[in-house]
């Protein structure tokens, strides 16, 4: 033993350390989680957004058009790890009647309600604990497409 340190002080920087280090990760390590949570979403929307409006001005007629859209946006939502259909929302605008005459737009919106990681449901009936991640994409009808 030398002089003049304190007695009983061994081994407690380890154990400030070890504190301080969970203190400052966990909050750091959920921020983490929750911006990739939320940039899948983006890439999800866009995806979507953008294969439901290609879907869409392919198809033969509005209702196999629309079938065509849900199902490609439904392949993009899944590809991100987005399986539930009730967070999930399709919208599509058509600029001419009828929708898919030679030369129209089509603008396809896209709507994903992200639930934040390690929410509880119960938090998640009173807290919002969702974010709403939207894209839009237009699509426009082949001028020279048999019909």
């Amino acid at each position: 033993m030398r002089p003049g340190r304190p007695q009983g002080d061994d081994g407690s920087a380890l154990v400030e350390f070890c504190f301080l280090a969970v203190l400052l990760l966990v909050p750091i390590v959920y921020l983490v989680l929750t911006l990739g949570r939320l940039q899948a979403a983006a890439f999800a929307t866009e995806g979507a957004a953008r294969e439901a409006g290609r879907a869409f001005v392919t198809g033969t007629d509005e209702a196999s058009g629309r079938e065509r859209a849900a199902a490609a946006a439904l392949i993009a939502f899944s590809d991100q790890g987005f399986d539930d259909q009730r967070l999930e929302v399709i919208d599509i605008e058509c600029s001419g009647d009828p929708c898919l005459a030679p030369d129209s737009r089509v603008i396809v919106r896209a709507t994903l309600q992200v639930v934040l990681p390690a929410v509880p449901r119960l938090v998640d009936r009173f807290v919002p604990a969702r974010v709403q991640v939207d894209a839009t994409h237009v699509a426009t009808v082949d001028r020279f497409g048999a019909r």
